[in-house]
Parts: structure tokens; sequence; C-alpha cells
């Protein structure tokens, strides 16, 4: 599939993740993990509020009928307030200097999902979590590095991806306890391809994937087959997201911290925030529950 990619910004992440649509401001949300730094950028303007957090920081996501968010630590989730000052945090692994948290999104209820992953990528140690108004959940305890995950109600269903086995999963989910059930593969990835990394699904329940290492994203159909496969100007895309008044913009962070000088020279925009058309609208992201961030601030 042939489709118009941009990168209109001069911001270069050395990892870039985490993309949020944040409706309410009209902003794009995103991280540059290992920097610390957390971006709030207008895409019609180019204004582009940065903070600075203790690093690493894997992604941040407001909170329902609040003026804060909550971010991804090294050690567990944070609450910032209004000007992205930490407030609370509530550790996971706090014996686990060798660990960080990973990517993490809120589900339809708010609940608050995220992943750790071992600094060394030593395989199977991480574990995959859930956070609510009823505690912290272990959902996977042996993965290794906890990626992209997205929620289709209508299918009943939870994606999730633990890049090095190659795959998307794809869960049983009931969105009304949150319980996940029924772990099986999704769609596999050919390690040719790159790994499969962040995703989003779009209005129609297509599950769109970030190839990294593979310099593109792919589009899945409900059964698993690929419909659509999207090059990019730069090979380590790490997570979609749709955004803008009608979610009809894809957005695509990217990555550069593990290519040398000479791939840097030979790929200008990796690290770039890409724009692209895919020709499809997405779906709203979700806040986390004012719930789930007081189960972060009563641990704090």
């Amino acid at each position: 599939m042939t489709a118009a990619v941009d990168a209109p910004w001069l911001d270069r992440c050395d990892l870039g993740e985490g993309p949020y649509w944040d409706a309410a401001t009209a902003r794009l949300v995103y991280v540059d993990i290992d920097a610390g730094t957390l971006h709030r950028l207008d895409p019609v303007t180019g204004t582009d509020r940065v903070a600075r957090l203790p690093p690493p920081v894997s992604f941040a996501i407001p909170v329902d009928g609040r003026t804060g968010s909550v971010c991804g630590s090294r050690t567990g989730p944070t609450l910032l307030d209004e000007d992205d000052h930490p407030t609370a945090s509530r550790p996971v692994e706090p014996e686990r200097q060798d660990r960080r948290l990973n990517d993490g999104k809120a589900d339809p209820r708010g609940r608050l999902w995220f992943g750790s992953m071992s600094l060394q990528r030593t395989p199977g140690d991480g574990a995959f979590y859930r956070l609510d108004a009823s505690g912290l959940t272990t959902v996977i305890d042996a993965v290794t590095t906890s990626n992209g995950l997205d929620w289709d109600v209508e299918r009943r269903r939870m994606y999730y991806v633990d890049s090095p086995t190659q795959r998307i999963d794809v869960f049983n989910y009931d969105v009304a306890t949150g319980a996940v059930e029924d772990r099986r593969t999704f769609a596999e990835i050919d390690p040719a391809d790159g790994f499969a990394d962040g995703l989003a699904l779009d209005a129609d329940g297509f599950v769109w994937v970030a190839l990294f290492r593979g310099g593109a994203v792919r589009r899945y159909d409900p059964g698993g087959a690929v419909a659509a496969h999207v090059p990019l100007p730069t090979s380590c895309p790490t997570c979609p997201v749709f955004g803008g008044a009608d979610l009809a913009t894809m957005f695509v962070t990217t990555s550069r911290h593990r290519l040398s000088v000479e791939q840097r020279a030979a790929e200008p925009l990796a690290g770039a925030l890409l724009v692209v058309d895919a020709g499809v609208r997405g779906r709203a992201g979700n806040a986390v529950s004012s719930a789930t961030a007081a189960a972060i601030g009563s641990e704090g």
C-alpha cells in the first residue's frame, strides 16, 4: 500500500514511544523514553510543550476528569499534576533495579495495563500488569519486551505483543471485569519483516502494528490476515496512533537509539514523529479512570 508520509517537525527522539491523542486538548502526547522527556504537541501550530522527568519515562496518559496524567516511570506508574510534576507513585518492582516499565495503555473502563522488562532484555524476565481500583494484578508473569496492546470491545478482544515472540497475540476480554483468558496467536511476524512493537486499532477493528527494524506499519484484518503494508522512511517505527479532529491522521513514533552513526546518517528521519495518511479513521484513546489514579496515590 502506498500512503503519503510526512515528518513536519524537527524534533528527533532517541526512543520515541507511547503516542496518545488527547482529544480534550487537541495535543499529541508522546515520550522519549531514555531522555525522560514528555511531549505535548499541537500538530496544527507545531507548538510542543516539553516536560523533563527522571528517565526512563515509557508512556503518559490523561486521567479522566482531572488535569493531571499517569506516566510510566522506572519502578511503577506515577501521577503527574497539570504542570507535569510527579505527585505520587505506585511501586511495582522496587527491588528490581535492573527492570523498567515499557508500553502502557488504559482500557475502555480506565484500568491501566502495562509491562515491565529487563534492562538487559533477559528472556522472560519481565511481567505484564493491570492496575485498577481493586489493586495490582499480574496478568502474565514471564514476558521479555512487553509492547503493543489495545482492545476491541465489539469482538470481546484484547490484543497484546511480547516482541521477541514474533507474534501479535489476542485474549478474550471482559470489559466489565477486565478479565482476560485464552491467549492465542492472532498473527505471526516473519523475523525478516522486523519485530512487532506498538499497535492501535482503527474504526473498523483492524489492527495496525509498527514493525521495528522492519521500516513499516502493517494492517491486519480481524481474522489475522495482512490487509495493508505501509513502508516508512526509517527502519525503527515504534507505535502508531490515530489523532486529529476526525481521528483520520496516523501519527507514528520512531527510534534511533540503537542505530550506528552510519545508519543515522543514512536515515535522517530516524527518531522523527511521522504523519501517515492511512486512508482510514481510528478510535479515541482511553483515559485512566479517577479510581485507578487513586490506587496510585494511595500507595505513594
